[in-house]
C-alpha cells in the first residue's frame, strides 16, 4: 500500500521543538524565524527532510508559514485547513492566522517591534514573497536577517533521510517530443528573449523539460535538482550522484552536462555578465542574490517549461484518455462495493482508502497515489483537505455522507477525481445541496468561452447555484494537473482569485466545486477536463474553447434533485453517464457490470 495513516504532525511537535528553536534563536542573536512550508525547490507536497514547518509546529498542511517570536508565536493557513490547523497545533503555543488575508507580512507589521531581528533563510522564499516581508519590516522598525544554516535543522536530530531515488526516463510514446527537441525550442525563445540562458529550478519543469521522472517526492515523480538551460539548447543539470545511472546519461546525451550538486554555485558564478533568466515565482531569493553577486544580468519572467508543459500536446492529451479510462474502472468497482459492502455502517475511513487503492493497484499500471486520498465519513467530509489517520478514522455511518477525493500516478497519466456518495438515506437538505454542487460542475462542463478567458472569469459558474441559496466553498473550484506529474499545476487554475493566464487548449484542470457544513457532512463533484481547440458555434460570430470531461465514473443519482435541474443540466448528465457506460462497462463483469449499467441509466 503507498499510503499510510499515521499522523507524522500534532501538537506534541510544536510542544516538544518550539522551545529548542527559540534557544537556538537566542544563540543566534535572532528575536524569531520565519518558517514557511516551501523547500528549497518550492513545492508543494514537501518530503518529510524537508518539512520544517510541521517539525516546528505539527501542521502538515500543503501550504503555510509559522512565525516564531522569543515570547509568542504564530502559525498560517489558508481556508482549507482552518480545522485541521486545530487539530494540529497547540493554541497555547501558535496563534492562528490568515494566510491569504495579510499572512506573514502583516503580523510582522502589527507585532514587529522596532530594532527587532527576525532571521529567515533565503533558499526558501520566493524574492517577491520577500519583497512582502521586507516593506513590513521596514514598516515597523524590524531587521530582516538572511541566515547561511536554517536553524531548524541545525536542531533537527533526528530528522528523516534526504531523498535520494534514481532519475529515469520517460519514454516519448508518453511525452510526445523528444528532451533534444524540447531543449532546441526553449533555447531559440530564451534567444529571442535577449537571454544568454535561463535558470530552472522548478523539479516539474525538470523532469518536463528532459524527459525524466524521479521518486523524491511523494505521490509526484519528481527528481530534485536544478538546471540550467542555453540559449543554444545545451543544458547543465545538477543532480545528487546517487540519482544518476549510465542510463541516464545515455539518455540525455552529450548535449546535457550532468553535474553534482555541489556544482550548482560555481556554474551560477561563471554566468558573470551573462544575460540570465529566472522565474520569482518558482526561484528562491538565493538564486536572484547569487547571479547578482556574480555580476550577471537577471532577467525577470516566467519559467520557459510553465506554459508548454501545461498545454498538453497530442500524445499527452491522449494518455490522460487512457489513464482516466483505466482509472474510471477502479473507481467504479470502488463505488460499486461503496453501494454494497460499503452500506453496512461497520466500514472505516481507512478501510475505503485501502480498497480503493487495492482496485487501482490491480490494474497493474499503478505508480503511486497523485495525492493521499481524502476519505472523509460525515463532519470529516467538511473538512476539505482532510487526512484520515488511524487516531481520526470514522466509521461510513448510515444516513451520513462519504466524501472520497483521490487520484493514480501512471504513466500515460495523473488522474484526480471526487465523489459524494450517501452511506443508507440522505436527507433532503444534503440533496439539495448535492444537487447544487452537481448544477455548478455541470455548468463549468458545458461553458464554451472566447479565446483570452482566464479560468477566473469562469470560476462565478460554478458558485451561482449554491449562491442562490446563500451559500459558497472557501477552496478554489479548478487546478492545472500535469501529464504523470504533479496533481497541481498552475500556471492555470479556476478560483476567484484573479489569475492572468487564459485557458489554451490541451490544458487540463479539474472542475470541483463544493459544499461544507462544519461538523456534519461535506460534499464536492470533481472530474478533470481538457480544453478543447476553437471551433465555431453555428450562427455565431467567433469560434469558442470549450471542454472535454476526461473523467470516467457514475455521479451518485440518488442523491439528485431532479426537479433542481434543467432540461440542458440533465440532457448533459445523462450523457455523460452514457459515455462512462461505454467506456468503463466493457472493462467490468458480474455485479459491478450490472450496478454501473444501473448507476449510469438517464434520470
Amino acid at each position: 500500500m503507498f499510503q499510510t495513516y499515521d499522523d507524522p504532525g500534532g501538537p506534541t511537535l510544536g510542544r516538544k521543538h518550539l522551545p529548542r528553536l527559540r534557544k537556538a534563536l537566542k544563540a543566534a542573536g535572532l528575536d524569531g524565524f520565519i518558517v514557511p512550508h516551501e523547500d528549497e525547490w518550492q513545492n508543494e507536497y514537501v518530503p518529510p527532510a524537508y518539512d520544517r514547518l510541521a517539525w516546528t509546529t505539527g501542521f502538515t498542511g500543503s501550504a503555510g508559514a509559522a512565525v516564531v517570536m522569543a515570547d509568542e508565536a504564530a502559525v498560517f493557513v489558508d481556508g482549507r485547513y482552518t480545522l485541521q490547523v486545530r487539530a494540529q497545533v497547540d493554541n497555547d503555543l501558535f496563534a492562528y492566522r490568515d494566510l491569504v488575508d495579510g499572512g506573514v507580512p502583516a503580523y510582522i507589521r502589527e507585532r514587529g517591534k522596532q530594532g527587532q531581528r527576525i532571521g529567515y533563510d533565503p533558499k526558501l522564499h520566493s524574492p517577491d514573497s520577500l519583497d512582502r516581508l521586507r516593506a513590513a519590516a521596514d514598516g515597523a522598525g524590524v531587521i530582516l536577517v538572511p541566515v547561511e544554516r536554517n536553524p531548524v535543522d541545525e536542531i533537527w536530530d533526528d530528522r528523516p533521510p534526504i531523498p535520494m531515488a534514481k532519475v529515469v526516463p520517460q519514454q516519448e510514446a508518453y511525452t510526445g517530443e523528444n528532451a533534444s527537441s524540447k531543449r532546441q525550442r526553449l533555447g531559440d525563445g530564451i534567444a529571442k528573449e535577449g537571454a544568454d540562458a535561463v535558470v530552472i529550478t522548478s523539479p516539474a519543469s525538470i523532469a518536463w523539460l528532459f524527459n525524466v521522472r524521479g521518486g523524491d517526492v511523494a505521490r509526484t515523480p519528481l527528481p530534485l535538482g536544478e538546471a540550467v538551460l542555453h540559449k543554444d539548447g545545451t543544458a547543465d543539470l545538477f543532480l545528487a550522484d546517487e540519482k544518476v545511472s549510465p542510463q541516464l546519461r545515455e539518455w540525455l546525451g552529450n548535449q546535457v552536462a550532468i553535474k553534482p550538486s555541489e556544482e550548482l554555485q560555481p556554474t551560477l558564478r561563471r554566468l558573470s555578465g551573462k544575460k540570465v533568466k529566472l522565474d520569482p515565482s518558482t526561484a528562491s531569493a538565493w538564486y536572484f542574490e547569487e547571479l547578482k553577486a556574480a555580476g550577471a544580468e537577471v532577467i525577470r519572467g516566467q519559467d520557459p517549461v510553465v506554459l508548454p508543459r501545461a498545454c498538453k500536446n497530442a500524445a499527452e492529451v491522449e494518455g490522460s484518455h487512457k489513464a482516466h479510462q483505466r482509472d474510471g474502472a477502479a473507481i467504479s468497482k470502488f463505488l460499486h462495493w461503496l453501494a454494497t459492502d460499503g452500506q453496512t455502517g461497520k466500514v472505516q475511513e481507512i478501510e475505503a482508502c485501502q480498497k480503493l487503492e487495492a482496485f487501482r493497484t490491480e490494474t497493474g499500471a499503478l505508480k503511486d497515489l497523485s495525492f493521499d486520498s481524502i476519505s472523509g465519513a460525515g463532519p470529516n467530509g467538511a473538512i476539505v483537505h482532510y487526512r484520515v489517520t488511524k487516531k481520526t478514522n470514522r466509521k461510513l455511518a448510515r444516513g451520513s455522507l462519504f466524501l472520497i477525493d483521490s487520484g493514480g500516478q501512471y504513466e500515460d497519466g495523473t488522474t484526480d477525481i471526487t465523489r459524494t456518495v450517501a452511506i443508507g438515506r440522505a436527507s433532503k437538505e444534503m440533496k439539495d445541496r448535492f444537487t447544487r454542487v452537481l448544477k455548478g460542475h455541470i455548468a463549468l462542463s458545458r461553458v464554451r468561452f472566447p479565446k483570452g478567458t482566464t479560468g477566473h472569469q469562469l470560476d462565478a459558474l460554478a458558485r451561482m447555484s449554491l449562491w442562490d441559496a446563500g451559500l459558497d466553498y472557501d477552496h478554489g473550484t479548478g487546478h492545472g494537473v500535469g501529464s504523470y506529474l504533479g496533481v497541481h499545476e498552475g500556471p492555470h487554475r479556476i478560483a476567484k482569485f484573479v489569475n492572468t493566464q487564459p485557458l489554451e487548449p490541451g490544458m487540463i484542470v479539474s472542475n470541483e466545486p463544493g459544499y461544507y457544513k462544519t461538523g456534519a457532512y461535506g460534499i464536492r463533484i470533481e472530474n478533470l477536463q481538457v480544453v478543447s481547440p476553437a471551433a465555431d458555434i453555428e450562427g455565431g460570430e467567433r469560434p469558442m474553447l470549450g471542454f472535454e470531461t476526461l473523467t470516467l465514473a457514475p455521479i451518485a443519482r440518488d442523491l439528485i434533485v431532479k426537479q433542481l435541474l434543467t432540461k440542458e443540466e440533465i440532457a448533459w448528465l445523462n450523457t455523460y453517464h452514457a459515455r462512462v457506460w461505454a467506456k468503463i462497462g466493457p472493462q467490468l463483469d458480474g455485479d459491478a457490470k450490472a450496478w454501473l449499467e444501473s448507476a449510469t441509466k438517464p434520470i
